[in-house]
């Protein structure tokens, strides 16, 4: 009979289910991502974050502790030495599961279930999602600047088309021919001609 056992049995006895956890748990600190059911993969994340959480602390109790459950020298190691000081700001929540789909055959529920802090591709797209209120909306809408409006142009007004020609002159620029530059030709001075003065005629003789 359950009597009131809440967690899943997963249609195993006891030593079934225990050991095969215990082979999942020891994978998923190995290869840091396994493929599995999902129904699995929720009873795995309740059986090995505590013992990561146990290994955030290094003592030999701890190591015990955890060897008892993995029952793997290697898994160990890798958990005290790799795993846990990636893990160590992180307080819980050590483990991911994505699902993928349903299984061919039995249509089971399949996913993935990995460790968060090895996923690279993730941890690059993290993004801070804030806490949406009434509040934030409000101050959003008193915070909005206030649009002024664009100066409107002066409408010009409608001038008949013969106004404007007459109006507008055309100004025709002529070209500036330039004129050959006339050479000066040296005025020569001419000798003054001294007047040499005439001889005057012998007076006729006055008949009387």
């Amino acid at each position: 009979m359950r009597h009131n056992k809440k967690f899943n049995h997963l249609g195993r006895q006891t030593a079934h289910r225990g050991a095969m956890l215990s082979n999942m748990s020891t994978s998923l600190i190995m290869h840091k991502r396994i493929f599995t059911t999902t129904a699995k993969a929720k009873a795995l994340k309740i059986v090995v974050e505590p013992l990561i959480t146990k290994a955030k602390e290094d003592t030999t109790a701890n190591r015990r502790l955890v060897f008892s459950n993995l029952q793997q020298k290697e898994a160990v190691t890798e958990l005290f030495t790799v795993v846990a000081p990636k893990v160590g700001d992180r307080p819980g929540g050590y483990t991911r599961i994505i699902k993928t789909g349903f299984r061919m055959g039995d249509n089971a529920a399949m996913c993935f279930i990995e460790l968060v802090d090895f996923n690279d591709n993730m941890l690059k797209t993290k993004v801070d999602k804030k806490a949406k209120t009434r509040r934030s909306s409000v101050k959003k809408k008193a915070d909005a600047v206030e649009v002024t409006p664009i100066a409107e142009k002066p409408v010009e007004k409608a001038v008949p088309v013969a106004e404007k020609v007459v109006a507008e002159e055309v100004v025709v620029e002529t070209p500036v021919v330039e004129t050959p530059a006339v050479e000066e030709t040296p005025v020569v001075e001419t000798p003054v001609v001294e007047e040499t003065p005439a001889a005057k005629a012998p007076e006729a003789p006055v008949a009387e």
